[in-house]
C-alpha cells in the first residue's frame, strides 16, 4: 500500500512489554515510530507516522481498545496490524474482528514468532 512508511507502531500498555517488543523490533533492523498505550494515541500516532505494521495490544488505556483503534486505523491509514494477546477467551478473540487484524499472536510471544509475522506484513505491503 502507497504512503506508508517501513516502520513499526506499538501499541501497548505495560510499558516494559512495550520497551521489549521495541527492543525485538530495532533488532530486526526496523524502526519504531511510535509507542501508544490508549486507543486514541494509537489512533493519532498511527495517522502522522503511517506505519506499514502495527503491533496492537487488545487491552488499552483509557476509553476504546485495540479493537477500537484497529477499525480507525484500518479505514484511515491502512497499515497491516498484528495483535498481541494474552487472552484466549473466544469473545476476546471474537471482538478483535479478522477483517481488521493481519494476525493474531498470543502472549508470550516468541522472538521468531514476531519476526515471521512482522515480514510477512512487510511483504503484504510491498516493504520487503
Amino acid at each position: 500500500m502507497s504512503g506508508l512508511n517501513k516502520s513499526v507502531l506499538i501499541v501497548e500498555d505495560q510499558h516494559v512489554i512495550a520497551m521489549g517488543f521495541s527492543v525485538q523490533i530495532e533488532d530486526m533492523g526496523l524502526e519504531v515510530c511510535a509507542i501508544a498505550d490508549t486507543a486514541e494515541r494509537a489512533v493519532a500516532y498511527a495517522c502522522l507516522h503511517r506505519p506499514a505494521v502495527i503491533l496492537m495490544d487488545m487491552r488499552l488505556r483509557g476509553e476504546g481498545d485495540g479493537a477500537d483503534a484497529a477499525q480507525a486505523i484500518s479505514a484511515s491509514v491502512g497499515s497491516k496490524i498484528i495483535f498481541l494477546t494474552g487472552s484466549r477467551e473466544q469473545e476476546t478473540v471474537d471482538r478483535i474482528d479478522l477483517d481488521n487484524a493481519f494476525a493474531i499472536l498470543f502472549k508470550p510471544i516468541t522472538h521468531r514468532q514476531l519476526e515471521t509475522t512482522v515480514n510477512k506484513a512487510l511483504r503484504a505491503v510491498g516493504q520487503i
